[in-house]
C-alpha cells in the first residue's frame, strides 16, 4: 500500500546523507541496492505479523556502489511479510492503525531532517533564476 502525502517523493539528495538520516530513523539500506536503485527498510514485528515500511530511490546521477550518487526518492510503501514468499503490498492487506501511525510519524521526521539537503529544491531555484530575463529599468 502506498503511503500518500508524505512529500518524500519530492526529495533528491546525496546517497551518503540519505544513508545517515534514514538510519537515524531505523530505515536501513542493507543489501537492497544495485548501481542505480536503493531501498530503505524499517521492520515492524507486531501481533498481527511482520511488516515493512519501504522507501525506494533511483540514482539520477552517479553510482550507488561508488557512494557518489544523487538519489530521487519514490513514494513510500508498506507491506506485509509472508514466509516464504516475501512482502506483499496489496490494498487488500490489513495494516494495524498503530503501525500506520508510526509509519506516518517516521516519514514526517525523515522529511523534516532531509529538507535542508533537498537538491531538488536547489535545482528548481537555480533553473528559475536562469529562466528569468534581466529587467530593463530607466
Amino acid at each position: 500500500m502506498y503511503i500518500e502525502n508524505t512529500d518524500i517523493e519530492n526529495i533528491r539528495a546525496d546517497v551518503n546523507v540519505l544513508d545517515e538520516i534514514m538510519l537515524k530513523h531505523d530505515l536501513i539500506r542493507a543489501g537492497q541496492w544495485d548501481y542505480e536503485r536503493v531501498t530503505y527498510d524499517k521492520k515492524y514485528v507486531v501481533k498481527e505479523g511482520t511488516y515493512y515500511l519501504r522507501v525506494f530511490g533511483v540514482a539520477t546521477e552517479g553510482d550507488v556502489d561508488m557512494r557518489d550518487a544523487i538519489i530521487q526518492l519514490k513514494k513510500p510503501v508498506i507491506g506485509k511479510y509472508y514466509y516464504p514468499f516475501g512482502v506483499e503490498y496489496g490494498e487488500e492487506e490489513h495494516f494495524p492503525a498503530s503501525l500506520l501511525k508510526d509509519c506516518a510519524a517516521t516519514l514526517k521526521a525523515v522529511n523534516a531532517d532531509l529538507k535542508p539537503y533537498n537538491l531538488k529544491v536547489a535545482t528548481e531555484v537555480q533553473e528559475a533564476k536562469k529562466d528569468k530575463k534581466p529587467a530593463l529599468t530607466k
